[in-house]
């Protein structure tokens, strides 16, 4: 009998702010033999190493938007594997238009140098390109723009391999971009922030539900969450996300 086409673990399933003492956004998939990060905020090399995922191990890098919380352990990584673990095989960070130029700065600002440094890995930077299925290794990647201002487009992903399928919404307000990204799809990870209150370029839970009949999906975890969702997580109607959980599809 054949295993899951998908593992997900929730390396990080916190917001920007370590409401709760959680890691910021880092999701593993692994599909076959292939390990790769959707999002990789700045605490994710301490998260994967909280969690017992060799750095060198992971294949690329998905980027939902260039905020800090979703891509700024891009430099800690590439650190990492430069001076540390001793990479040397090929690394991909595939994210919206703007991201090769955005981890360069990152790179320069965090630390100085660091780009022009040498290294014993190809590190490959490139766009996604909205709406169209383009392949990462073992995935299929569709990108659809979503609503959450960072300085380039912020992108929610369906993700797929093995016949199965993963959407997430990354960090957005309510946009019917989340219909075509979702449906259908085993599993939904979806950023609930606030529990009702509306925050801008953000979704909270109630308007997560009242669109859920429209997103369909097969099975709903909801992460990101803020402070006030926290406090209310012996009550959430739906599943919700922690660091380290582990859910197979």
């Amino acid at each position: 009998m054949l295993g899951p086409a998908l593992r997900v673990q929730f390396l990080g399933s916190g917001d920007t702010f370590g409401s709760g003492g959680r890691f910021q956004t880092c999701i593993l998939l692994e599909a076959g033999a292939g390990r790769y990060l959707v999002d990789c905020g700045a605490s994710s090399l301490i998260a994967l190493r909280r969690f017992g995922v060799e750095p060198n191990t992971i294949d690329a890098v998905l980027l939902t938007h260039l905020h800090g919380d979703h891509f700024g352990g891009i430099p800690f990584l590439v650190l990492d594997a430069q001076l540390v673990s001793k990479r040397e095989r090929p690394l991909l960070v595939a994210g919206p238009p703007g991201t090769p130029e955005r981890i360069r700065q990152a790179m320069e600002v965090l630390f100085p140098g660091s780009w022009a440094a040498r290294r014993r890995f190809a590190l490959e930077l490139r766009e996604l390109e909205p709406g169209r299925a383009q392949p990462v290794g073992a995935l299929k990647v569709t990108p659809y723009v979503v609503e959450h201002p960072s300085g380039a487009p912020a992108l929610a992903l369906r993700i797929a391999c093995g016949g199965k399928t993963v959407a997430y919404t990354g960090d957005t307000a309510w946009t019917d971009a989340l219909i075509a990204a979702s449906q259908g799809a085993d599993l939904l990870i979806a950023e609930a922030y606030s529990y009702e209150k509306q925050v801008p370029f953000h979704l909270d839970l109630q308007t997560l539900l009242a669109h859920l009949d429209e997103l369909r999906p097969n099975r709903l975890i909801v992460t990101h969450m803020s402070a006030d969702m926290l406090a209310r997580l012996a009550t959430l109607p739906c599943e919700y996300a922690e660091d380290g959980e582990v859910v197979e599809i």
